[in-house]
């Protein structure tokens, strides 16, 4: 059996073009046109590629974007009254801080700083307790985790009483992840690196989504034959015969998993299209919002 490839570059295209075409729709009924905010602080490279890309998406769905750096010594007043000041802006829809921060900076201090209807990626403590409580529905949702779900309930329309395992508990993806699963209803085992016996655990999962920045560190006996798979690492491994010297693989090892599961998207060219095409929705809804 070879799993059936999770397309999510074509989904997140047609996310995109949905997107672009209800912000054509709000211009032309002469509703202000959705605006993000971007802040940026320091000079992480994978920072500043990630938001360049947001940027570029933003334009090609008739977002405006606003984007906003501050050096790295950058003190956490600047930081607290930039985010003050776009709260303010009556253009800006919504606001989007880069993380990681500069170590030093208080990340929830920011974070919390952000008005609730401009907290387009979800960080906001508010809407994650909200997420975490039963019956309470946060504003967003995380970008990455978002797509993660778009992805998985395109394949698996009802994930109710599925075992559903999740590698890495960081803030910004396996933590909200498992939330969501829950959410839908899923039994779920959230592993990190204190786990014990995770080929065991990860051979249970009827749905495993992995995201632990490890290079293929799931190999295809660590997954139950027909389990949907959810790579959400990204890791450049040197490749002599690659123009840029390398290529890009994920946490989980493709070629072997993809005979053992039913579904498995690809890195790249999964989860990673899915973040900006959810974060251009969040953008939109913001607007939405700010209509009422």
């Amino acid at each position: 059996m070879t799993a059936t490839v999770i397309d999510g570059a074509a989904i997140a295209e047609h996310i995109r073009g949905e997107v672009a075409a209800e912000v054509n729709e709000r211009i032309q009924a002469g509703k202000p046109v959705p605006g993000l905010a971007t802040v940026l602080v320091g000079e992480n490279p994978a920072s500043h590629v990630y938001v360049r890309s947001k940027h570029k998406a933003c334009q090609e769905a008739g977002i405006v974007s606003f984007g906003h750096e501050l050096p790295e010594n950058a003190k956490l007043g600047e930081v607290v009254d930039l985010v003050k000041k776009l709260n303010d802006d009556p253009a800006v829809h919504g606001i989007l801080v880069q993380l990681p921060l500069p170590s030093g900076l208080d990340e929830e201090k920011v974070l919390s700083t952000v008005r609730l209807e401009k907290d387009v990626d979800g960080f906001h403590p508010v809407n994650i307790g909200r997420l975490a409580q039963k019956g309470r529905d946060p504003l967003f949702v995380p970008a990455t985790p978002s797509g993660v779900m778009y992805l998985l309930q395109k394949y698996v329309p009802n994930l109710g009483g599925m075992n559903a395992v999740v590698l890495g508990r960081s803030n910004i993806v396996g933590m909200p992840v498992a939330l969501l699963l829950l959410r839908a209803n899923a039994t779920i085992t959230l592993c990190h690196s204190k786990s014990k016996n995770l080929k065991e655990i990860t051979r249970s999962a009827d749905i495993l989504v992995v995201a632990v920045g490890r290079t293929e560190i799931v190999r295809g006996d660590w997954v139950k034959p027909g389990a949907v798979v959810i790579d959400v690492g990204i890791n450049r491994v040197e490749d002599a015969t690659r123009p840029r010297g390398y290529r890009l693989v994920g946490d989980v090892a493709y070629d072997e998993v993809k005979e053992v599961a039913s579904a498995i998207t690809p890195v790249p060219g999964g989860v990673g299209p899915m973040t900006i095409a959810m974060l251009l929705r969040s953008t939109l809804k913001a607007a939405k919002l700010a209509d009422k």
